[in-house]
């Protein structure tokens, strides 16, 4: 009977997240990468690695080679139909980050197997690229291609349009810290009070990816709209988590993944009636389009331009 993996999340007697597929190899692989990656990588991971055994219904020391070429043509069969692509790279299968992400996933499983020396696994049976005719040289052709895309950065309008379809200060607010500060979602909801320095007009990162902590310059737009969260929406809580829920049953918790308000509708092209609203910071309002904006250089870095000057020691 070939093994069927089913993902089981739960959290150990120590507080700490844990997942699960049902099998004792993987499910050791999975406790290693608990102990040494953050909860976030821990679940990718585990859905990966669900994902391939479900695809490739043997178990991990029976897998080789040939079986990761056919999980990658699996991977890219259409989803939706033939007729319905990407416009990014025009396939119709899963993208092939997606794929590298998940052979990445099964990689390191494999290695963790063989690290361990007590089973009969002497190989990794996902290659790190197929072999050149020429023999000159050490590399090869890469097994996936992705394409090299530049990230888009927001308009004013359409920086207006998505402000526009918020209902409370609060997601304004967060929008505004991912839009303005590059921030990810988990390092917004894990902002607390004392990580404002709207003196400063910096936010610190005490949790951000893969435990780094860092200083992030930011509009004074946000600390604005922040001021007014606090003093007109956020409920008189206990703790010190900048973002909480607003209503039900559960009002004053600290807002989470789940319970995180889902993200406005992308603008319509031609505009509509959020249109006509103007996104102003105190004392400045949003600068005219730039006819070729620029994309950011970094990861993560702001999808907007800051709305004001940031402070330094030659600026007044």
């Amino acid at each position: 009977m070939a093994w069927q993996p089913e993902l089981v999340r739960r959290i150990d007697a120590a507080g700490n997240p844990a997942a699960s597929l049902g099998h004792a190899l993987v499910d050791d692989y999975l406790e290693f990468v608990a102990a040494r990656c953050r909860p976030n990588t821990l679940l990718a991971t585990a859905y990966d690695l669900k994902v391939f055994f479900s695809v490739v219904s043997k178990e991990p020391t029976e897998v080789v080679t040939a079986d990761i070429f056919a999980f990658i043509t699996a991977q890219k069969k259409p989803r939706r139909g033939t007729k319905v692509v990407r416009l990014e790279d025009g396939e119709a299968g899963l993208s092939a980050r997606t794929i590298k992400r998940r052979l990445a996933s099964v990689s390191g499983l494999f290695g963790y197997l063989m690290t361990r020396d007590d089973l009969a696994v002497d190989r990794n049976p996902v290659p790190t690229g197929l072999a050149n005719r020429r023999r000159s040289g050490n590399r090869g052709t890469p097994l996936l291609r992705t394409p090299r895309t530049l990230p888009r950065v927001l308009g004013p309008r359409e920086v207006e349009e998505v402000l526009g379809a918020l209902n409370t200060r609060r997601d304004r607010a967060m929008v505004l810290a991912m839009l303005l500060g590059g921030l990810r979602r988990c390092e917004v909801l894990g902002l607390r009070l004392g990580d404002l320095s709207p003196g400063e007009r910096q936010v610190f990162i005490s949790e951000g990816k893969g435990g780094h902590q860092r200083l992030i310059p930011i509009s004074a737009q946000f600390f604005a709209v922040v001021g007014d969260y606090l003093d007109q929406e956020r409920p008189a809580v206990e703790h010190d988590r900048l973002f909480v829920v607003l209503r039900g049953p559960t009002r004053g918790r600290p807002l989470s993944s789940a319970s995180s308000p889902p993200r406005p509708a992308p603008p319509r092209p031609g505009g509509g009636p959020q249109s006509a609203r103007v996104v102003r910071a105190r004392g400045g309002e949003l600068p005219p389009p730039s006819p070729q904006p620029s994309p950011p250089t970094a990861p993560h870095a702001p999808a907007v331009r800051p709305l004001q000057p940031l402070p330094g020691p030659n600026r007044p």
